[in-house]
């Protein structure tokens, strides 16, 4: 929910000035700065986590989706892959990937 409000601020900033649409929004400045110098960490990690999906999907599609979270991240790990398994958990759940049950 934040996140929007930072990017409203930062569409409208030229029009309003960043001081008046934290006051009106209800937030403060410092949070606004803030937000702006994460962006670098954040798009780094988006990219990382592209990367790790990919890797994800390739691992599913060579044991023919039979692999689920617990052996995905056996197989990463097998690979020399450092990743925790609640965050291959995550992905492959906002990405839709499931191992097959038989």
């Amino acid at each position: 929910m934040r996140a929007r409000r930072w990017d409203f601020i930062s569409a409208h900033a030229a029009e309003f000035g960043i001081q008046r649409l934290c006051e009106v929004l209800g937030v403060a400045r410092s949070g606004y700065y803030a937000w702006q110098a994460g962006a670098r960490a954040r798009t780094e990690r988006a990219a990382a986590e592209a990367a790790l999906v990919h890797e994800i999907r390739q691992v599913h599609r060579e044991t023919r989706g039979a692999y689920g979270v617990p052996r995905v991240h056996a197989e990463l790990r097998a690979q020399g892959r450092v990743v925790n398994r609640k965050r291959i958990a995550r992905l492959m759940c906002e990405h839709g990937i499931i191992g097959r049950a038989e």
